[in-house]
């Protein structure tokens, strides 16, 4: 005698319910995930910090016997575009002639509040080192032919108190030399992420042989 099968019962409408719950609570947390990382990604992801030089100037300047002694001062801005702190570690501005390093000067480590920039100044003396035969082109002649579109011409520093016009090119001997600085730090994002970034500058530099004038400067 065969078995009745008990009535086949439709599935309840509560088990329907808590799936929906569940895809909803799914597609809600694929948004908030979205959202999440286009707010990063647009105003929290790292950014390495920006190095402009506003002025260069040589205070003191003098060549005897074929070598050349002279104080180099050079003022720059350091711009943190993060939204938090930018801590820099140890840091050093290299001068360099003719590929060679003739001056070096420490930058202490320290730290960049979010979106400000910092202005800092270096000045150094350089102690004498030979030169080779005054060059009659190079940055100079390039800036006043206007080839370089971002070269400064007859930039030098005051005293916090912005460029200052030079001597301008007509004529006279000159000579070529280049300043480096290189920072790195640290970036911490929402305090949990860390993340390196660093900056970096390049500058060649054309110096008049009769007085030590900056002609101009190309970043």
């Amino acid at each position: 005698m065969a078995k009745p099968h008990p009535p086949h019962r439709p599935p309840s409408r509560s088990g329907r319910t808590n799936l929906a719950s569940c895809i909803v609570a799914l597609i809600f947390l694929i948004f908030i995930i979205i959202i999440a990382l286009i707010v990063y990604f647009t105003v929290f992801k790292p950014k390495d910090p920006k190095i402009s030089v506003n002025a260069i100037q040589l205070p003191s300047f003098s060549v005897t016997n074929a070598t050349v002694n002279f104080t180099f001062a050079q003022y720059v801005a350091v711009r943190n575009p993060n939204k938090s702190s930018f801590t820099h570690y140890d840091s050093s501005l290299q001068l360099l002639y003719s590929g060679n390093q003739v001056g070096f000067m420490f930058i202490p480590a320290g730290k960049i509040d979010a979106d400000q920039t910092q202005f800092m100044a270096a000045t150094f003396a350089v102690q004498s080192f030979p030169i080779s035969p005054p060059q009659q082109s190079g940055i100079g002649a390039n800036m006043l032919s206007g080839s370089d579109s971002d070269s400064v011409p007859g930039m030098g520093m005051g005293l916090g108190l912005g460029p200052q016009l030079g001597n301008g090119f007509g004529g006279g001997n000159r000579m070529e030399i280049e300043s480096k600085i290189e920072m790195a730090g640290r970036v911490r994002v929402l305090h949990f992420f860390t993340h390196h970034v660093e900056a970096k500058i390049e500058c060649k530099v054309s110096i008049a042989m009769s007085d030590g004038s900056v002609l101009g400067f190309h970043c």
